[in-house]
């Protein structure tokens, strides 16, 4: 049985899917020669004088699967097992806890962006009112007039 996570605080379905996404690239980033070896280059299909043994030997899944559809399963087997093997041996609970540990450090930049982008949407908003000459909002007229702080 798995332990409990060390980060219990819940999140949203759309925050746990951000994390997720976290944790796949990282288990991926992990196994980048396995999916794609940055060693060997990419065969070329199109050359009909190449020998197909030269295709086999290729170490990386994503190379042997190009051009391949139901046929990979079998002729990528090596690389398949090889490739999920170290995905495995990486995709586990402190992997997942690193993932959320992450996303809680960016938390509050994604808030300041989030915040700086809604200030410049205002500008702008303002902006195009006083170039074309219509009418304020009347939240605007308030916060003009000192009826808001500006802050929430």
């Amino acid at each position: 049985m798995p332990l409990p996570s060390r980060n219990p605080l819940p999140l949203s379905a759309s925050q746990e899917q951000q994390v997720r996404d976290m944790y796949y690239k990282r288990v991926r980033g992990y196994c980048a020669d396995e999916i794609r070896g940055h060693s060997s280059p990419a065969p070329n299909r199109t050359n009909p004088n190449l020998a197909a043994d030269e295709y086999l030997c290729n170490p990386d899944f994503a190379s042997c699967a190009l051009g391949r559809t139901i046929s990979a399963t079998w002729a990528c087997r090596s690389q398949r097992l090889n490739m999920n093997k170290c995905m495995i041996s990486h995709a586990t609970q402190e992997e997942q806890d690193a993932a959320r540990e992450e996303w809680f450090a960016g938390r509050d930049k994604r808030i300041e962006e989030r915040e700086a982008k809604e200030r410049k949407k205002k500008e702008q908003e303002k902006f195009h009112r006083e170039w074309w000459g219509l009418q304020q909002v009347e939240g605007e007229k308030q916060e003009d007039k000192g009826g808001g702080d500006g802050k929430r």
